[in-house]
């Protein structure tokens, strides 16, 4: 998740890096909110660098130093620099819970500035009102929706002479097609463990939420669990898709990075992935074509749902020096301005109305399952705390690498959801 926490945007710095480039990240701000530098933590690579420039130009003077990592390091680096002092006035925060980085986790623990007073925060759609907020007080500036699916190369699929499958039967068909043609379905970056789970997401979706739009209060209440609930079946899918030749060999040896290098280049006809790849993607080959497409886990097309939600969005560190230029960064990417920019950069959706915003073409899918409410929230928003999340990536590489099973992966998942916040 995921996310947006899944809203998961790499780059290539280390986590020593990271450390290094944001020590003393709430003392760079200077005394009494007078200070012209703005120090920021982002997994947004290939969009966050033009809204600085753009944030730079509206404001003459202001400074960002800014540094980009992989989500897995951003995850691991940021609670300890939150703990001891050194992180960045504003960082990427994603929503609701699930993840380290998450909204629920980090404003919990008071490590971010109530941004409830801003003018954008009333306006937020319920949906994503509702993981922006911690007992009713917002707590970071969410500004795209992100969806997931099949992001096709349409270059790649025209040589192929192969058509996007909508049912089950047919995605299984597809991908041993493209396989007997040399070009496998999908790229499959799973060696980056956050990757794992978005053909998951994609497929409970449909087979999970399609049928039960309660499932999550059904969790919440122990009326069910991901053992004895269709997830089973979700994985059980996902595993017949690697089995069926869907994927390149060895995902597990693939980064994400590199299974956009194959989706890209054509030496895959896609990829299984968050519309914030498209932006990636266009970036590895500027003449390419990319449109996303509903993955289907049924034969019944009216059935599919997508996973779509709030991506990941920006909190202001609590201990902040620096409190006026945080805000000020903020309210830019929640501008009209602000956001059409960087969710033009990432191939998303707005996440309030009335920016004057026109979506890409390659969303015309994703437009219309949002319009007509057949979306979900990405799966982990919702859960009680981190570790369901960490337990079912790390899960997942062991099932790849046939170290563990679903079974005993959906029931590690519910005893850490038994376990709480």
């Amino acid at each position: 998740m995921k996310t947006r926490t899944l809203t998961a945007l790499v780059a290539t710095t280390t986590a020593a890096a990271l450390l290094a480039a944001c020590s003393g990240g709430t003392k760079a701000g200077g005394s009494g909110g007078g200070s012209k530098t703005l120090t920021l933590a982002s997994v947004d690579v290939g969009s966050v660098e033009d809204v600085v420039k753009a944030f730079e130009k509206a404001n003459p003077g202001v400074k960002v130093r800014y540094t980009t990592s992989a989500v897995d390091q951003y995850q691991q680096q940021i609670r300890t620099q939150l703990a001891s002092g050194t992180a960045p006035d504003v960082m990427t925060v994603w929503p609701g819970n699930g993840s380290p980085g998450a909204m629920y986790v980090l404003g919990k623990a008071g490590y971010l500035r109530d941004l409830s007073d801003q003018s954008w925060a009333p306006k937020l759609p319920a949906a994503i009102k509702s993981v922006s907020e911690y007992e009713g007080k917002t707590y970071t500036a969410l500004f795209g929706q992100s969806g997931i699916g099949m992001v096709f190369n349409q270059q790649a699929l025209a040589k192929s002479g192969l058509t996007p499958p909508d049912t089950w039967t047919q995605l299984l068909a597809f991908c041993k097609a493209a396989k007997a043609k040399g070009t496998p379905a999908f790229a499959l970056g799973n060696q980056d463990n956050w990757v794992t789970q978005l053909v998951l997401y994609a497929l409970v979706a449909t087979t999970v939420y399609g049928p039960d739009r309660d499932f999550d209060q059904k969790m919440e209440s122990g009326q069910t669990t991901f053992a004895k609930s269709q997830w089973t079946t979700a994985v059980d899918k996902y595993m017949t898709m690697e089995k069926t030749g869907c994927f390149q060999k060895n995902p597990l040896g693939t980064t994400y990075d590199g299974s956009q290098q194959l989706a890209a280049t054509g030496k895959t006809l896609g990829m299984v992935q968050g519309n914030w790849v498209i932006s990636l993607l266009k970036q590895k080959n500027a003449k390419g074509t990319f449109t996303l497409k509903a993955l289907p886990a049924t034969d019944d097309p009216a059935q599919t749902v997508i996973p779509a939600a709030a991506g990941a969005g920006y909190g202001i560190n609590a201990k902040t020096k620096n409190k006026e230029l945080a805000l000020k960064f903020v309210n830019f990417v929640m501008s009209p301005a602000g956001m059409n920019l960087f969710v033009k950069k990432q191939g998303g959706l707005p996440t309030l109305p009335d920016t004057g915003y026109e979506a890409d073409p390659s969303l015309a899918e994703l437009s219309k399952f949002i319009q007509a409410n057949r979306t979900v929230p990405f799966m982990d928003q919702h859960w009680p705390n981190a570790k369901v999340q960490q337990t079912m990536l790390s899960g997942l590489q062991e099932i790849f690498s046939g170290q563990s099973t679903p079974d005993k992966l959906l029931k590690e998942m519910d005893t850490d959801y038994q376990a709480g916040s």
